[in-house]
């Protein structure tokens, strides 16, 4: 399922109850301060020598007329050792579990992050349904071997003021911390800009730190996407600097169009050098559409970005 499908449908099936489905954010700094989440992956390792990021593909935007363990092997022919996920395996039986995990260890891939909650945090009334998907979700999580997940706001709420759909989050990814205390689970706040989904509550990478910030749980962090931010309100750099300590994942495609970097408005050369620069040890997920052969184009954008990160 493509990302940008998923938040629009459950947008749509959510506005008959009132109950807003997806979207995302965070803004600041200081995760130095805070105890570190032990075993979180890109935390320690790189991708390769000099360059402290990790790269991921995000799966729904390549493949998608492939079977799942085909899909699999075509992002490791492309060079790459992590992949996200938004659900793809809702409904699997037991055996394609096993299946899928066999197939992910046999190609020594990761999947280092998954998408596809039902329920948002912008809306206090709709917080227990979050709680019960992520509590849901959880035991999932461990069959796949994936620690981190994304988690939307979901869309404004009529009736409440900003503020109040803002501490709803914050209140909602406190709890959600709560529930994977002791557990190597990170919970990952994103934007979405607002062209997208112009109901969408959270736009603001801006504020989205600021969410993150006041949260102040080391399981929880933000998941910078540029794609949306450059649509939304740009500065990207400027944002990523002051907030590093806060940023848990990063996701790449240009604008417009959503292709391949290079291709549109956003200088992914310095972005990487930046992440560099910063010694970013999360993933930086490549969730692009492919102008051309999607093997040839991952392949050449993984040695663009190597390149451009080694410090």
């Amino acid at each position: 399922m493509n990302r940008r499908h998923f938040a629009r449908n459950i947008a749509t099936a959510l506005g008959a109850t009132a109950l807003g489905g997806n979207t995302v954010s965070a803004r600041r700094r200081s995760l130095a301060a805070r105890p570190a989440v032990t075993g979180r992956p890109g935390a320690e390792e790189g991708e390769a020598p000099g360059v402290p990021f990790k790269l991921s593909v995000m799966l729904w935007t390549v493949f998608n007329k492939l079977p799942f363990e085909e899909r699999l092997e075509k992002v490791a022919e492309a060079g790459y050792h992590n992949v996200e996920l938004v659900g793809e395996y809702k409904g699997w039986s037991e055996d394609k579990f096993q299946n899928a995990v066999k197939k992910k260890r046999e190609l020594g891939l990761t999947f280092d992050v998954t998408a596809g909650l039902g329920h948002g945090v912008a809306d206090p009334k709709a917080r227990e349904a979050f709680l019960s998907d992520l509590k849901a979700e959880l035991p999932i999580m461990e069959k796949i071997e994936c620690n981190a997940i994304i988690v939307m706001s979901g869309n404004r709420v009529p009736g409440l003021a900003h503020e109040q759909m803002h501490q709803s989050c914050v209140e909602g990814l406190k709890r959600a911390a709560e529930l994977v205390e002791g557990k190597n689970v990170r919970l990952l706040l994103e934007n979405i800009d607002p062209e997208e989904n112009p109901k969408y509550f959270l736009t603001s990478v801006a504020e989205g730190f600021e969410i993150v910030r006041e949260v102040n749980q080391p399981h929880v962090q933000f998941l910078c996407d540029f794609f949306h931010e450059q649509i939304a309100e740009g500065n990207l750099i400027e944002k990523l600097k002051k907030n590093i300590d806060l940023v848990g994942l990063v996701h790449i495609a240009d604008v417009p169009g959503r292709h391949e970097p290079g291709t549109g408005e956003i200088n992914y050369a310095n972005i990487f050098k930046t992440l560099g620069e910063l010694n970013y040890r999360h993933y930086a997920a490549m969730e692009y559409l492919p102008t051309y052969d999607a093997v040839t184009s991952l392949r050449t954008e993984r040695e663009k970005a190597l390149k451009a990160g080694r410090v």
